[in-house]
């Protein structure tokens, strides 16, 4: 049986929704899965698990500082143990999926593709093989204005049920190429 640790950061409770959708779609897969908000990861080893996914929240185009001090001091950890080396060389069985929530009220999708981006290479590092990159539009809760007047159109409410269920089957679909 394969396994994941599902490793994500959510403040409102959207990255969460998303997360908790990873792990179904995964275990529906067959997949063992681990699912833990970053403040309760201390001692997981990404080397242990045949997929790392990170998820996260998009913060002025960055990962907030919980999760980014997390991936830092592990990259740290990787780095002194000799597991960073010259050329990223690939380790085999090792992947990682990264998915990102936004609500991209001035610039859309792209205030979120440097929080991925950025996750991807503490993996890219360790010779991980990033197998998928998510982007899922979900409400700024506690702002009205961005909500309904942004560049995005009105988000109130989502992620919404059709768009789990689309999360969800893509994550099948990767969980079968793993």
């Amino acid at each position: 049986m394969k396994n994941a640790v599902i490793i994500y950061f959510s403040n409102t409770g959207n990255t969460e929704k998303v997360a908790e959708v990873v792990k179904n779609g995964l275990e529906e897969e067959n997949f063992d899965v681990n699912l833990r908000p970053v403040n309760e990861v201390d001692g997981i080893e990404f080397f242990d698990y045949d997929l790392v996914c990170v998820g996260s929240p998009s913060y002025n185009w960055m990962p907030p500082d919980d999760l980014s001090d997390f991936l830092k001091k592990k990259f740290k950890e990787y780095e002194d143990d000799g597991f960073v080396k010259l050329k990223a060389p690939q380790v085999e069985g090792r992947n990682t999926f990264i998915f990102c929530t936004y609500s991209g009220p001035h610039t859309g999708k792209n205030e979120a593709i440097p929080v991925v981006k950025y996750i991807g290479q503490f993996f890219e590092h360790l010779g991980f093989n990033i197998v998928d990159e998510m982007y899922v539009l979900s409400e700024m809760v506690g702002s009205k204005k961005y909500n309904t007047q942004g560049k995005m159109g009105d988000i109130r409410g989502l992620p919404a049920q059709k768009d789990l269920e689309v999360v969800k089957t893509r994550v099948k679909k990767l969980a079968k190429r793993i």
